[in-house]
């Protein structure tokens, strides 16, 4: 492996490329710290640390998803996360929406355009998030008292998070096109593992490894030894369930092109296991998110106590919670799969290459087929998804282990982080091979990670 990233900068084009973005990485952590001007940076931290429920839930949720962190109140504060919304956007309406599926069918012309609505659909939806931000801090007294009310503050605070995503976006683009690996991705990636530092931190203060044992708000020996376990354990499955794959027997058909026999050969269509991705975790913790949120409402309002016991009960780490949870991610699993695996065109494409799947017919057999494995390989997949997304609230509540902390033993930024950092090995590891040089793993003339390829 030190051999590999030795390598990495023997070759100059690979080298550039990973300096690259290793640079435009640093700039988007230092636009991180740059405040947002006329906002008590002091007075934000003091309220969001006396803040529960839903709404730390929710601040602590945006931080890790988009890159960016509201409870800072940067001008990188909403992060990546408009740019990944009007993305997913335009990903469903292109499923359903004639003229953008005709355009995505169109190939680089059609994509490019597609991207150009999303930018201009980004900028709108920053807009309108900065401004409900803007309204909320001004309302909790978070902003200093010359600027507070100010059209010029709410001009100034809305143009500058907006800016700020803008810019991150262009990173995100720079990236992908003169550095390596997914540019929004990575500076996701890049502000979720920026908070290791801190979760470490928090292990290191509360542990208590003398003999007479850890008191109540302290972690012993066996407890941390439990989260390093936990950790390698679930990074390990991540990565198996990430490059799990069904490899479905395919048989091109024999064809006389000239004076010679063409075809014949016997290849694989391999189908992910994890189809959606992080995807189902997302949606589903976004929309629990809510209901926390409006029983709280509720109870302040009314003080009934059945709206107390669903107040409770869809608290992180309760029965009823982790069963809508389950149920979610196991709907969106299925949903996200739906719109994004399309079994007809598959079919369809495997007629016209004259390629079919040994032992059923082109067409209306071949799609139902696709269709079935797909449908089996997801159950499968969404189980472990399910799995790792309860994780983080199971341990943080059974155990008394911090969020922070137990965050990194499963759900969305676990899975963020294993499928980005994959995608970036095996991005090098092509370019390494593609040169003649040995890949990341042990092995004579080296080994390619499992999965990668299509192999």
């Amino acid at each position: 492996m030190f051999r590999a990233l030795l390598n990495i900068f023997k070759i100059p084009e690979l080298r550039n490329k990973v300096l690259f973005t290793a640079l435009l990485l640093c700039i988007y952590r230092i636009g991180f710290s740059v405040p947002l001007p006329g906002v008590d940076q002091t007075s934000v931290a003091e309220h969001f640390s006396k803040q529960s429920g839903g709404v730390n839930r929710l601040t602590e949720y945006f931080a890790v998803f988009t890159g960016g962190s509201l409870q800072q109140s940067t001008i990188f504060g909403l992060g990546i996360m408009p740019y990944i919304s009007a993305s997913i956007i335009f990903e469903l309406l292109a499923t359903v929406v004639p003229s953008l599926e005709k355009l995505r069918k169109e190939g680089e012309s059609g994509r490019r355009k597609i991207r150009e609505y999303t930018r201009y659909s980004t900028v709108l939806l920053c807009i309108i998030q900065a401004a409900f931000w803007v309204k909320y801090i001004s309302g909790m007294d978070l902003v200093y008292r010359d600027f507070s009310g100010s059209m010029l503050f709410w001009t100034t605070s809305v143009l500058s998070l907006t800016a700020g995503t803008i810019f991150l976006m262009w990173l995100g683009e720079q990236i992908d096109e003169y550095g390596i690996g997914n540019g929004v991705s990575l500076i996701i990636t890049a502000g979720i593992v920026s908070r290791i530092p801190h979760a470490i931190a928090l292990v290191g203060q509360q542990a208590n490894l003398s003999f007479s044992g850890a008191q109540p708000g302290q972690m012993g020996l066996s407890t941390i030894v439990f989260i390093i376990a936990s950790f390698l354990v679930v990074v390990a499955g991540s990565i198996l369930i990430t490059q799990g794959q069904r490899r479905i027997p395919i048989q091109h058909a024999k064809q006389m092109r000239g004076r010679r026999m063409m075809g014949g050969a016997a290849h694989y269509l391999p189908l992910r296991v994890n189809h959606g991705g992080v995807m189902p975790i997302i949606f589903a913790s976004s929309l629990l998110l809510f209901p926390e949120l409006i029983f709280q409402w509720l109870y302040d309002y009314t003080q009934w106590n059945f709206i107390g016991f669903l107040l409770t009960s869809f608290a992180p780490g309760q029965y009823l919670y982790t069963i809508v949870y389950v149920a979610m991610v196991y709907f969106f699993a299925y949903f996200w799969t739906t719109v994004q695996f399309k079994p007809k065109e598959m079919s369809e494409n495997l007629r016209d290459y004259g390629s079919f799947i040994p032992g059923l017919r082109p067409g209306k057999r071949t799609e139902e087929y696709l269709e079935r494995v797909m449908e089996r390989i997801t159950y499968a997949g969404a189980a472990f998804l399910a799995l790792i997304a309860v994780i983080p609230s199971l341990v943080a509540t059974w155990m008394k282990i911090p969020y922070d902390v137990s965050t990194f033993l499963g759900g969305t930024g676990l899975l963020i982080v294993v499928s980005v950092i994959l995608d970036l090995v095996q991005r090098i590891e092509a370019n390494l091979l593609m040169r003649n040089y040995p890949g990341f793993l042990p092995g004579k003339g080296g080994s390619r990670i499992k999965g990668a390829y299509g192999g």
